[in-house]
């Protein structure tokens, strides 16, 4: 119900652009007037939000130390990957070369280990000669030995395995001694890339906390960096109003500066509410290029908790404005024009506009009043 009652208010304009009376569209060279006629809309409640970037990030420091490189100030763009700030990683990079040296003593560690095991597996120290040559040498083979072994006073199998298992021990000992110092590398790798902030997307720095030469402790932030291609308009909707409004629906907001009307559409609705305020955030996409991150802006939110009124419509064209003082031009009762003072209300589709106060149905206004169209303010008929 709530979705067929905004289409009809939002497309009010065209079905008065096709469906006015005769007398509504007369022709009647510079006296071309329209006659005022009422529409019936849901209300609107005129919400206060302000402009944010689509993308907005804080970057901070991940690490201490100085702060060696800035890549400019608030406004200026980058693009995605660029550096923006960098940390002073001197002792990072002494402690990394610290670590390859390890990694290399681990490395010839394992192949000294792996060397003497491949030795003790085809050639035992256990079973070679304890010394001398020739006669000696050749008696303790053929006789020291398999007596040794016979009395059992000498397990040379046991010595054997014992001596490959402390060679496999080595071997394991060294392989995580590589495994450590590799490990190492990559921490300090990590934070080597932590001293860099880099641009996650394209964008333009908005707040820079730093300069050049400062001295930072994690967490402290370097600067806000944002995507200002793109704008929305964060509202908090009362809780009342939540059910009206759908992802998608196009509303209309008006803009701090030069008063200018808008066109928005409900980007994000909150899933829970302020438990305080008993509201709901809920974001609008803005058109590209007709604000700035910052501003206020006011969002035209339909109100289908109150009952429809009527409203008078003219066509936009018909409103000429002394200063910030909307009017139009009204047929007298002498036939002539006179400037009145109305209150306007919110843009239509087709080139309408609706007036809140000033207007009655039936009364006739001129549709494109040119300059030589000249009279004295009227008092404002109530409606």
């Amino acid at each position: 119900m709530g979705i067929k009652v905004q289409a009809l208010a939002l497309a009010v304009g065209l079905a008065f652009a096709t469906a006015l009376p005769a007398q509504g569209r007369a022709q009647a060279g510079s006296g071309d007037y329209f006659t005022v006629q009422q529409a019936r809309g849901a209300p609107t409640v005129s919400l206060g939000g302000t402009v944010i970037p689509y993308r907005e990030v804080t970057l901070a420091a991940q690490l201490p130390g100085r702060v060696k490189y800035l890549a400019g100030i608030e406004g200026d763009s980058f693009k995605q990957g660029s550096l923006l700030v960098a940390l002073d990683d001197s002792e990072l990079l002494a402690k990394r070369n610290s670590a390859l040296a390890q990694l290399a003593n681990a490395e010839s560690q394992f192949q000294s280990a792996g060397i003497k095991y491949d030795r003790e597996l085809w050639s035992p120290q256990g079973e070679a000669a304890p010394g001398g040559m020739g006669i000696p040498n050749l008696f303790d083979q053929m006789f020291t030995q398999p007596m040794e072994s016979f009395s059992g006073t000498r397990q040379r199998g046991v010595e054997r395995r014992a001596d490959l298992y402390s060679s496999g021990i080595q071997i394991n000992q060294a392989r995580n001694a590589i495994m450590s110092a590799r490990s190492a590398i990559e921490a300090i790798d990590a934070k080597l890339r932590d001293a860099k902030s880099l641009a996650p997307f394209d964008g333009v720095i908005i707040k820079k906390y730093i300069e050049e030469g400062d001295t930072m402790q994690p967490g402290q932030p370097l600067l806000v960096f944002a995507d200002v291609e793109y704008l929305q308009v964060l509202v908090d909707v009362p809780a009342r109003l939540r059910p009206g409004l759908n992802e998608g629906m196009m509303l209309q907001a008006q803009l701090d500066v030069g008063d200018q009307v808008v066109p928005v559409r409900v980007a994000q609705i909150f899933p829970m509410a302020d438990a305080q305020r008993h509201t709901v955030k809920v974001k609008f996409d803005l058109p590209q290029g007709v604000s700035a991150p910052g501003m206020y802006a006011k969002v035209l939110v339909p109100d289908f908790t109150a009952p429809a009124r009527n409203y008078p419509v003219i066509p936009t064209s018909a409103v000429r404005y002394n200063g910030s003082l909307p009017g139009v031009y009204v047929e007298g009762s002498d036939g002539q024009a006179e400037l009145r003072l109305i209150r306007v209300g919110e843009n239509l589709d087709g080139g309408y506009i609706s007036v809140l106060s000033g207007l009655s149905e039936g009364e006739r206004v001129l549709r494109n009043p040119g300059l030589t169209v000249s009279s004295g303010w009227s008092a404002p008929t109530r409606n």
